[in-house]
């Protein structure tokens, strides 16, 4: 078995049951999503990808936002790609999305969307569920085309916080196979230097969570 279909089958089995409750339950700990896509702003007609799409419960909300957007879903999970199928027909918005299977550190877009870059790619909550998070991260800014926008909201290290409320988040976030990535700045940072962009990068929530962006030169 390859790595990409071990993961695969991986992420399945973690989500073939859970992916039922997941909006349910993940809307009051994922924070910082909602504002993530707020700052999207993509240009009138432009195209978005989110890497680890999930349920589309984003994409969803992205479209509303930005009704000339064409949109475009990536996710490694069956699973998980047939609530986001089931998420745009019940929203009426499956002309509009592209969803298509793959794994985040080695997908083709032109191979599975028909285009090699887009506006803007997001990731949210996704990396941290992702072995291989820092090679997910270059790919996903070399998906973004020039004068375009990688943006990424994930778990952050929780310094602000009751030491007992972070490590209970963590242990019990491992259950999960999720693990908040210290160096998601300093990653962010490499690519934004390596691909003459820059980074905006911040905590929120008390570093519950960090938000951060780049913005490709033209």
């Amino acid at each position: 078995m390859t790595s990409t279909s071990a993961s695969a089958a991986a992420m399945d089995g973690i989500y073939r049951y859970q992916r039922h409750a997941y909006d349910l339950t993940r809307r009051y700990y994922l924070l910082g999503r909602n504002e993530l896509i707020t700052i999207l702003q993509p240009p009138p007609g432009g195209s978005v990808l989110e890497i680890g799409c999930g349920t589309a419960r984003n994409l969803v909300l992205t479209a509303r936002q930005y009704p000339e957007t064409r949109l475009y879903g990536l996710d490694i999970s069956a699973e998980m790609l047939k609530s986001a199928e089931a998420t745009l027909r019940r929203n009426g918005l499956e002309a509009r999305v592209t969803l298509a299977q793959g794994d985040a550190t080695r997908f083709d877009p032109e191979a599975l969307f028909g285009q090699s870059h887009f506006d803007r790619v997001f990731c949210s909550y996704s990396l941290s569920m992702i072995p291989g998070w820092e090679t997910a991260l270059q790919h996903a800014g070399a998906s973004v085309r020039p004068g375009g926008e990688l943006h990424v909201v994930d778990f952050g290290g929780q310094n602000d916080l009751p030491v007992w409320f972070g490590r209970g988040l963590r242990n019990w976030l491992a259950r999960f196979h999720v693990t908040p990535r210290e160096r998601l700045q300093d990653a962010m940072s490499a690519i934004a230097s390596e691909m003459g962009g820059t980074l905006s990068f911040r905590s929120i929530y008390r570093d519950y969570a960090r938000l951060g962006s780049i913005r490709l030169t033209d």
